[in-house]
């Protein structure tokens, strides 16, 4: 059987951006058949090689972040740097960056001038602030899109800080949208013979466009929302409950006939004919006394008995898991969402596979974050044909 084309086959990505947001749009690209190229500054890399846990010296986060991607170094600083940027332009089709405005601009890497030089290239800007604005030009980083956005704002306790989540949640979010509209430009480009155009992204708004609810309801109705911890207003019962095993369980009823179940489940059958209860609108004027109820049902029964019981109902209802009972969940080891790849660094490791599920032309983890400029012989003698005396003048002079 002949293999498989995948989807991005014939497009390639230079991937000149550092930490996460610019990355992960990367990698959702090279996981589904993109030519990924990773510029890293010589010496040094993407800071991203030296973040979060380590394993022998290698960043466990930056080997699956860098999956499919081929690594090399290059000094964007230098104007020897950036001829040979461009020469990588010319045979690309995207570009991601995420610098301050001005660096592009002084290092003649800034839009205006890319666009010039390579009218079919699609440039990818995602960084803190975006690419214009009175902010444009300041450090941004996804901690401080998380607290802008409104996020921080409504998420903890009602009588607790604001809170910032422990991961690269603005990033993600945010790579999710750039990855869309890098493929709509691309599209665009190809399907209607457009050009290449530049997409501007910033760390803000793709999390603000999440949590919309909230300036939906101050521009229309003057309230500003806070905190209220796991409660959801527009749903009830919404939160994470206590088992008797000093597990947890987490509860949704954002549809209307969850509710009912929950209330069958938990033994008050006679609330479905309740309308204080079963009226969705009444209910919320009732959220807390309908938490209580399911709190002191979950309380009295372990987290494996009161799973049963949810199942057989249809509630809507799931463990709140921490990373080995995720790993080992049967369902999600059915559909293979985690796999196992061979590194030559750390050997077998665990990371997860592409999110999307395609029927005809899957996503693959092929090999995970290769070593600094590992590819720079590849890349710059076989893809551009630079010889050997060249490549050899451009590492003493630390070009590369």
């Amino acid at each position: 059987m002949p293999e498989t084309p995948s989807p991005l086959r014939g497009v390639r990505v230079i991937d000149a951006a550092t930490l996460a947001a610019g990355p992960m749009t990367a990698t959702v690209l090279g996981e589904f058949g993109a030519d990924v190229i990773k510029v890293e500054q010589p010496g040094v890399g993407d800071p991203l090689r030296t973040w979060g846990d380590q394993k022998n010296g290698f960043g466990l986060f930056w080997k699956s972040m860098s999956r499919n991607k081929r690594c090399v170094t290059l000094d964007l600083r230098v104007s020897e740097g950036q001829e040979l940027f461009h020469r990588l332009l010319d045979v690309s089709d995207v570009v991601v960056v995420n610098n301050r405005p001005s660096a592009l601009a002084r290092w003649g890497l800034d839009y205006e001038s890319v666009h010039a030089a390579h009218p079919r290239v699609v440039m990818l800007h995602v960084s803190g602030y975006g690419s214009r604005g009175p902010k444009s030009d300041l450090p941004g980083f996804g901690t401080l899109a998380e607290a802008m956005s409104g996020f921080a704002q409504v998420t903890g306790q009602p009588d607790g800080p604001p809170t910032l989540p422990p991961f690269f949640l603005a990033d993600g979010v945010a790579a999710q949208s750039a990855a869309a509209a890098v493929m709509m430009a691309l599209y665009h480009r190809d399907v209607h013979r457009g050009g290449g155009q530049l997409i501007d992204v910033n760390l803000i708004e793709p999390l603000a466009r999440l949590i919309e609810t909230s300036t939906l309801a101050y521009s229309h109705l003057g309230k500003i929302p806070g905190r209220v911890g796991n409660l959801l207003p527009a749903s009830a019962p919404r939160n994470a409950y206590r088992t008797a095993d000093d597990r947890w369980i987490a509860i949704s009823s954002a549809s209307p006939n969850i509710a009912l179940r929950v209330f069958r489940a938990i033994d008050r059958p006679e609330l479905v004919n309740d309308p204080a209860f079963a009226d969705p609108v009444q209910r919320q004027a009732h959220a807390v006394e309908v938490d209580r109820l399911v709190a002191g049902w979950i309380r009295e029964r372990t987290l494996s008995e009161a799973m049963a019981v949810f199942e057989r109902a249809e509630v809507a209802a799931a463990p709140v898991y921490d990373a080995q009972q995720l790993l080992a969940d049967e369902h999600l080891s059915a559909r293979g969402s985690f796999v196992a790849v061979n590194d030559p660094d750390l050997g077998k490791m665990t990371v997860q596979a592409p999110v999307a599920h395609f029927s005809e032309t899957p996503g693959v983890v092929e090999h995970l974050g290769r070593s600094l400029g590992a590819d720079n012989d590849a890349v710059y003698g076989g893809l551009l044909g630079l010889g050997a005396e060249r490549l050899d003048a451009l590492r003493a002079s630390g070009t590369i």
